[in-house]
């Protein structure tokens, strides 16, 4: 039976003892009566006890906060939760959307469209639809024989978390399909919250003493992300349909017509969407949804444009993790006043120096700002990347009074400053030259190509910098890399202050080595038995990885997701990578000219892969971190029986009948790879007129030479 001795003693008076007991029973008692209320619709107390229950508990927390345990009823609201989320892998990849930001980028975008497709005015008009972009929680959901059956967030963008449960709670989210539909649909859209709502929920929250929001999307995103489905059905969710992933059969040939059968089938869409056929058009609907903003009841953050006509759809592809048909033109930044309180520095895991800005909090667009980028010492000189002044050229000094704005409504950062409102005193900024985390020298290097400095300071203390040694390794397992459940930015930390992780490979052997030690994870502060059991396992689980993750979990300079992707697909394996990312040092070989030719990767990334390559203390961590984990190798495209399936293509000259972009993703959608020189390793050269050199070579190594029409009888298009 649960001790109540303490139960009567005020939380002042309180021991540490007492209030460890007491949270036990509030816990318990507090879990009974959820699930009588909830489970059975059978409540036993009356709701202003069940407050005094909670708010007691909370005032308890607040006392001891190192008590706080992981069943507490502060970390939840209604019955206990289920099991954590399991994971979905989505059919079709759900992809991020490119950015434009002032009308002229809109117009940029139509002309991009229009010449990828060669498509003259005289043509005919170019149909784009244009509807509000949801400030919300991107979902995406599977039906069968018009049944629900899946439902996933975002994720990475290949994997998201299974939120079925939660998502069958939202009123706007049928469970069955109305009329006639494919046998295989998947719906996505954006879940959101109104305003209205929004405020209801914040105010019921700080009555039970629970989290305010800080905005709508996050009360969305917290409210579907709950681990107890019962949670999710009290919050007042919200659900536009806009967009779809795998369907077994289209019920339209237009983006429009897809949208009017999403309304037919039951889903809620968006009436504010309209098809377009001229860019003033097009403007013509932002600038009026802008006005309207305000008025609209939920949060949005721009507008979004498609190509209307699947067909040119499909022939625009994707580039990198967003389709080239469609674009996001956000809304400009919101903006505020505020103060310069302090410039800090902060190291990364390259050794950049990079000052933030501490500023007295201010709210923009919705949420509280304290700090903001402030990129480099250049720009807070006011001086631009190629030398432009910034800000009419006024650099920022602590106490001055600056303008800041989120970016995208995302990121901050200070567009202005009042010279008027400056203190009497304030000085300008000192260029650190002494890395605040090592006490190393932090320089400045120049480029030996331009002859300039490089805008980044750098820490030149390599290894022996605490912080690029951690900031490395919350980059290895972070979300897109290798992804450890539960080893975050606070383990990693921890775990290296106390000597336990210094490098990737001692991740691994933790479980090992806990073992043997006196002192185990699980008798660690803040650590349990199933804490430590959960990690481990966690850490277990990614023992192999995808190809991708792990070059990119490696922290090369230049090499983000994108580019990771890219020598994944390019070299196949990690053996080949490895191989010839050895033998590219020396720039006279033909695998350094092979890295360069690979489509997207130039001479910058080829220098820093060669560079992190050569150094032997990078090798020396590499082979200990092989011997743990076993990268696997990139999935190939299904190409079916493709004749250029796994060919090395390259095209030359002046194409006629399609532009070289359009070529290269049919060349790559069939299985083949691209490259943009000739070798001995091409297989196909594909020349138009005024064809030159690659020709010339292409013949010297009697290399097979076709014209763009035979390609296309040779793929069958």
């Amino acid at each position: 039976m649960t001790d109540t001795s303490a139960a009567a003693i005020p939380v002042e008076h309180l021991t540490l003892e007492d209030a460890k007991a007491e949270l036990l029973r509030l816990a318990n008692e507090i879990a009974e009566n959820d699930r009588r209320y909830h489970g059975e619709d059978a409540p036993t107390i009356s709701d202003a006890d069940y407050d005094a229950l909670r708010r007691r508990n909370n005032q308890i927390e607040a006392r001891f906060p190192e008590l706080v345990r992981t069943d507490s009823p502060s970390q939840s609201v209604g019955a206990a939760p289920a099991e954590g989320f399991g994971k979905i892998t989505h059919k079709v990849a759900m992809l991020s959307l490119d950015n434009a930001f002032d009308d002229g980028d809109v117009r940029d975008f139509v002309g991009r469209v229009r010449r990828f497709l060669k498509f003259d005015p005289l043509m005919g008009a170019l149909a784009v639809t244009a509807e509000p972009k949801i400030d919300g929680l991107s979902l995406s959901l599977r039906y069968e024989k018009g049944e629900l059956v899946s439902a996933a967030t975002r994720g990475d963008g290949s994997v998201g978390e299974n939120v079925t449960t939660n998502a069958r709670t939202i009123g706007d989210i049928p469970h069955k399909l109305s009329g006639e539909v494919p046998d295989v649909v998947e719906v996505r859209g954006e879940v959101y919250m109104a305003h209205t709502d929004f405020q209801a929920l914040n105010d019921r929250m700080a009555g039970n003493g629970g989290k305010i929001f800080a905005n709508p999307r996050n009360a969305a995103a917290g409210s579907l992300r709950q681990l107890n489905s019962k949670i999710t059905a009290s919050r007042p969710l919200r659900f536009f349909a806009y967009s779809w992933g795998e369907m077994s059969d289209m019920p339209a040939e237009t983006q429009t017509g897809m949208v009017e059968a999403f309304a037919r089938w039951g889903f809620q869409v968006n009436p504010l969407m309209k098809r377009c056929e001229a860019v003033e058009e097009l403007l013509e609907v932002y600038h009026r949804i802008e006005e309207d903003r305000a008025t609209l009841g939920y949060d949005i953050d721009g507008v979004v444009y498609k190509v209307d006509r699947l067909d040119l759809q499909e022939r625009l592809g994707f580039i990198s993790r967003s389709p080239r048909w469609a674009i996001a033109h956000k809304f400009p930044a919101e903006q505020a006043f505020t103060i310069l309180n302090d410039i800090e520095i902060q190291v990364g895991r390259t050794g950049a120096l990079t000052p933030v800005a501490k500023l007295e909090p201010v709210t923009v667009g919705g949420v509280v700002v304290s700090n903001a980028t402030l990129h480099n010492e250049d720009y807070i000189k006011g001086i631009g990347q190629d030398g432009e002044p910034l800000r009419n050229g006024k650099d920022l000094r602590v106490g001055d009074t600056v303008k800041i704005q989120r970016a995208g409504d995302v990121i901050p950062q200070i567009v202005d400053v009042d010279l008027d409102k400056r203190p009497d005193g304030a000085k300008p900024f000192e260029p650190v030259e002494i890395c605040p985390a090592c006490g190393s020298h932090a320089v400045r290097e120049e480029n030996l190509k331009t002859g300039r400095l490089d805008s980044v300071r750098r820490c030149t203390g390599g290894l022996i910098c605490p912080a690029q040694a951690t900031e490395k390794l919350k980059h290895f397992v972070s979300r897109n890399a290798f992804d450890i459940e539960g080893f975050g930015d606070k383990q990693v930390d921890a775990f290296y202050t106390d000597g336990l992780v210094m490098a990737p490979a001692d991740i691994f052997t933790l479980e090992e080595r806990d073992k043997r030690a006196l002192t185990k994870l699980r008798n660690r502060e803040g650590w349990g038995a199933v804490s430590a059991r959960n990690l481990f396992a966690a850490i277990n689980e990614r023992r192999e990885i995808d190809l991708h993750r792990f070059i990119f979990a490696l922290g090369i300079r230049h090499v983000g997701e994108g580019n990771a992707k890219i020598l994944a697909r390019g070299y196949g394996s990690w053996l080949a990578f490895f191989e010839a990312m050895s033998k590219a040092a020396d720039h006279a070989t033909p695998e350094w000219q092979e890295l360069n030719d690979i489509d997207g990767i130039g001479a910058i990334v080829a220098e820093a892969l060669t560079e992190f390559f050569a150094e032997s203390h990078n090798r020396d961590q590499l082979d200990a971190l092989l011997r743990e984990v076993s990268p696997k190798d990139a999935e190939k495209i299904d190409a079916g029986d493709s004749p250029v399936a796994g060919k090395t293509v390259v095209f030359t000259g002046s194409l006629e009948r399609m532009t070289r972009d359009e070529a290269k993703a049919m060349a790559e959608r069939l299985g083949a790879k691209v490259s943009g020189s000739v070798s001995k390793k091409t297989d196909l050269v594909v020349a138009g007129p005024k064809a030159g050199s690659k020709l010339k070579k292409a013949e010297e190594l009697e290399i097979e030479v076709i014209s763009e029409d035979d390609w296309f009888v040779l793929v069958g298009a």
